[in-house]
């Protein structure tokens, strides 16, 4: 699907737990991965992605994803490529294209007898003018 050339991933400390080992090794990983020039990605599914990542992506359209949950570099990394294949699993899916449908004629009716109660406890809220 992606070609391993196109992510890279640097590690880097990461706070949290761990003890003193915290201090010394770089567990934390950061999956960087070009959504603008992909060639693997259709442009469809790079439109789709680069809204399905939000704050994630740069200017430049880099998708970056920071795995820090576990406390061992391997387990970070898998877990940093997962998520970015399931952002990209969905953004290939394709929308459901909307149909626009009609009111019911009870739900156009029921809406009409909504406003005359509305309409009829204002009226009740009135003041009689005074003589």
């Amino acid at each position: 699907m992606i070609d391993e050339s196109e992510i890279q991933l640097d590690y880097v400390r990461a706070s949290g737990p761990g003890g003193q080992n915290v201090n010394k090794v770089s567990t934390s990983v950061q999956l960087r991965f070009n959504v603008q020039n992909s060639p693997s990605l259709e442009p469809e599914v790079k439109q789709r992605l680069l809204k399905l990542a939000g704050s994630r992506i740069t200017l430049e359209g880099v998708l970056i994803i920071e795995a820090k949950r576990y406390r061992t570099q391997e387990q970070n990394r898998v877990d940093a490529l997962a998520r970015l294949n399931t952002l990209i699993q969905k953004a290939m899916e394709t929308p459901k294209t909307r149909r626009p449908t009609r009111p019911t004629l009870a739900s156009k009716t029921e809406r009409l007898q909504t406003k005359q109660r509305r309409s009829q406890v204002k009226h009740l809220r009135r003041s009689l003018p005074e003589d």
